[in-house]
């Protein structure tokens, strides 16, 4: 049987949080709705929607996980070939400063007053970085006050970098740093690292989100749909056993070559706490993963075009479609924290 191969831009590299996209392909879910992904490591999330946009047509990418936020500017600055969100797969933003739990020479930071005067550290086009004016916004905080430095090493030489002093603070996803931290040795980061965390300050704010290209939205919207039954069935078999999702994971990643093999216990690390964290707000008990509330979802988009003056403000329908997303009894609901 021939298949239709989907090509799909990811977010990062393979790493855990993306885990169900490859059991739903072990398991042969992706081939009962005779589909085929060709998987395409990313840089960043926010990465993810511009490289949809600029190869938005034949041989481009049919599919991207990438920042919702950073398709909300995309289309209020007037940008062309907005993929869209049809899976919203995290109901909790991921974004965070941390910042060392310890005091250092400039002073302990609590929360996003004491950034003030400190000197963060960011990687290229991070997701947390493109919403600091919008945190800025919420908070209070001047950030004509705060230095930031970009660099493209891993977070794990950035961690012990910024707790030797280098740096006050550094952006990123709150998993993502965990994860990178015990990389880098730290058995327990929690006790070297305080999370300002955005979701605390921007409750309006989404995180992750599955988003399709447009053309095939029109013109196969029936492979849109199988897509979405074949990744939530991945999605729901992940809840129930993760480590059985990183393993998937692990034998797609280390079949590439000249690529070292995963890190197992640090990606289950990060999966287990983006099911906790990410996927875990109260309204994923109502609406279950995948879908959002769109008064919740305007007004982050307000907040961003308000902030950034962005010439355009899209609607959550310009943006999001749950027309495609299976029943919400076959999606997951069991992840809500109170």
């Amino acid at each position: 049987m021939k298949h239709r191969t989907l090509r799909m831009q990811l977010n990062t590299f393979f790493s855990g949080p993306q885990a169900w996209f490859f059991l739903a392909d072990e398991r042969g879910y992706l081939r009962d709705e005779g589909l085929a992904i060709e998987f395409t490591v990313g840089d960043t999330a926010a990465n993810t929607i511009p490289k949809m946009a600029a190869h938005a047509g034949p041989g481009g990418f049919d599919v991207g996980y990438g920042d919702i936020n950073a398709l909300i500017e995309h289309a209020a600055a007037g940008k062309p070939n907005a993929p869209l969100a049809v899976f919203a797969s995290y109901n909790a933003s991921p974004y965070t400063i941390a910042v060392p739990l310890k005091s250092t020479g400039s002073g302990t930071v609590y929360g996003p007053m004491q950034l003030a005067g400190k000197r963060l550290v960011a990687h290229p086009n991070d997701a947390a970085l493109n919403l600091f004016a919008e945190f800025c916004a919420k908070t209070g905080l001047d950030p004509a006050t705060v230095s930031i430095d970009i660099s493209s090493a891993p977070h794990s030489e950035l961690v012990l970098a910024m707790l030797a002093g280098q740096w006050d603070g550094l952006f990123g996803f709150v998993n993502t740093v965990l994860a990178a931290s015990l990389d880098a040795g730290l058995a327990a980061p929690r006790e070297h690292l305080r999370f300002i965390e955005y979701h605390d300050h921007l409750p309006e704010l989404y995180g992750m989100a599955l988003m399709v290209n447009r053309t095939l939205v029109v013109r196969e919207p029936h492979t849109v749909q199988a897509l979405l039954r074949a990744l939530n069935r991945g999605l729901v078999d992940t809840v129930a056993d993760p480590q059985a999702a990183i393993n998937a994971l692990a034998a797609y990643s280390n079949k590439v070559p000249g690529k070292p093999a995963m890190n197992i216990a640090s990606n289950l690390r990060r999966l287990q706490g983006t099911l906790e964290l990410e996927m875990g707000r109260p309204e994923g008990a109502v609406l279950g993963i995948g879908d959002l509330d769109d008064a919740r979802f305007a007004a982050g988009i307000a907040l961003i075009v308000d902030t950034k003056k962005y010439p355009h403000r899209p609607q959550p329908a310009d943006l999001f479609s749950r027309a495609f997303l299976p029943p919400l009894s076959e999606r997951v609901q069991t992840l809500a924290q109170p």
